[in-house]
């Protein structure tokens, strides 16, 4: 995430600074944490019938709802935009963000990260007979990104064009329906859409897309919830519950 966006330079200090531990980050939930995310990312988060918390599933809300079992609470989700999630969480509308969210140190200025669950990094889908072999390939070609995405401010830093879309369905239809060249996105998300998209074919630049860590973003301050969400992800790790859920939905999407 899964994902790098500008930060919005909006003064929240205040509204940080008024919300104590008691009256945000969950603890005046009582039994209840509310993650937010962005349901259009597969494997990690997306909707479906039934899935792991109500309507929502994938690799982050199966270890959303760890983290409230472990803690003797219940999980809720509330889905939105991408940009929207790290202004949501300082304003105290939603406890934590879980939704393959990147870890950096522009977003650290605002918010705590938990001990990252997940290593990705961003490759390019093109079409199976395109000529796009390595980042460099895309200096001439119609690319585009998801908004808010790590895959948006990769292109920006190689100085190319680009058109954003707020759903990675809409913008990989532009590359199927020959709109556009080139698609870059996370490597967990690319196989799902390339099995779901015929004609399609992912290609892979270690030189140019450095990878990245994914991470639960809090409060800032709010240790009390941050040492829970942590001791529940160390125990993942440890265990290879982590490992298993990733095989488990990566197999999932790409076998729909």
């Amino acid at each position: 995430m899964k994902r790098t966006t500008k930060l919005l330079t909006m003064t929240l200090a205040a509204v940080v600074t008024a919300c104590t531990l008691t009256a945000c980050g969950g603890s005046s939930k009582g039994d209840a944490i509310t993650f937010g995310t962005n349901a259009e990312f597969p494997p990690f988060e997306y909707v479906t019938s039934n899935g792991a918390i109500g309507e929502y599933d994938g690799i982050d809300m199966a270890i959303a709802k760890q983290i409230a079992e472990d803690n003797g609470m219940t999980a809720a989700v509330e889905n939105m935009e991408f940009d929207s999630l790290l202004v949501a969480l300082q304003n105290g509308q939603i406890d934590a963000v879980i939704a393959g969210m990147t870890a950096t140190d522009e977003r650290r200025e605002t918010v705590d990260f938990s001990t990252p669950y997940y290593t990705a990094t961003q490759v390019m889908i093109v079409k199976e007979d395109s000529d796009i072999t390595s980042a460099a390939d895309m200096a001439d070609k119609k690319i585009c990104v998801i908004q808010g995405y790590t895959g948006e401010v990769c292109v920006q830093d190689m100085g190319y064009t680009y058109e954003a879309f707020k759903k990675g369905t809409e913008a990989v239809m532009e590359l199927t329906n020959g709109k556009c060249d080139v698609v870059v996105i996370d490597s967990a998300t690319a196989q799902k859409y390339v099995s779901d998209n015929e004609g399609l074919k992912i290609v892979e630049d270690p030189s140019a897309f450095a990878s990245e860590e994914y991470a639960i973003a809090v409060q800032k301050g709010n240790t009390e919830l941050l040492d829970k969400i942590n001791k529940t992800i160390d125990k993942m790790l440890a265990d290879g519950t982590i490992n298993e859920l990733a095989v488990k939905y990566t197999e999932e999407a790409t076998a729909e």
